[in-house]
Formats: C-alpha cells, sequence, structure tokens
C-alpha cells in the first residue's frame, strides 16, 4: 500500500496548483496562483517577487505572499477596486500625465523602428 500512497499524494500535488499568470510590472513580478485544498476548494496565492541584489554581486528573491480565500474573494476584490479608484481620481498631477503620454509616444517610436535603422 505504500507506493499507493505515493502515487495519490502524487497525483494530489499535481492538482494543487490549478492556475498561474505571471504580471511582470518594472524591477517586480506579480504571481496569481489557484491552487486546490485537499478538499478540493480553490483558493488565490499573490505573490510578490523582487530581485534583490548583495554587495558582491549575487542576487536572490525577496518574495512576499498572501492566501486569499474563497470566502474573502468579493470584500477583497471590493477593497482593492476602491483603493485603485481613489488613487485613479485624486492622484493626477501633471507629472503622471506626462509619464502616461511619454511611455505611449514612446512605445509608438519603439514600434516603428525598421531594422535598418539599428544600422545607422
Amino acid at each position: 500500500m505504500e507506493g499507493f500512497d505515493k502515487i495519490d499524494d502524487f497525483e494530489r500535488n499535481d492538482k494543487d496548483e490549478i492556475f498561474s499568470k505571471a504580471v511582470r510590472a518594472g524591477k517586480r513580478t506579480y504571481f496569481f496562483d489557484v491552487k486546490a485544498t485537499r478538499k478540493n476548494d480553490y483558493y488565490l496565492t499573490l505573490t510578490e517577487s523582487k530581485k534583490k541584489f548583495e554587495d558582491d554581486g549575487r542576487f536572490h528573491f525577496e518574495k512576499h505572499k498572501i492566501f486569499l480565500y474563497k470566502e474573502d474573494f468579493d470584500k477583497f476584490s471590493e477593497g482593492l477596486k476602491e483603493a485603485i479608484e481613489y488613487i485613479k481620481q485624486n492622484l493626477e498631477t501633471t507629472e503622471d500625465i506626462k509619464i502616461d503620454t511619454f511611455s505611449s509616444e514612446a512605445s509608438k517610436e519603439l514600434s516603428n523602428i525598421e531594422f535598418e535603422d539599428l544600422q545607422k
């Protein structure tokens, strides 16, 4: 029966991660992972990962993780939505507008680069 337990654990571990989405945002990467409990209830882990460099050039990843359970999904998403809307409505400075304008103009210029332009 020992082999059966190992196979059962392997299959369960294989099912633990149901869905994963990585979002790169500057120096950080955010991971949204849907996982399953032993009773097949789903939950979400939100992970922020940042690459940190040591003085000698070595690096490691600093990670912060939040576990979000299905009974909290609605309240969490409502709070997140409100916080984002507040920021969008109350933090529109001219500096923010310039950054957004530059970003969109720069991306247009970069997307229009011809291969011959790189040889100049």
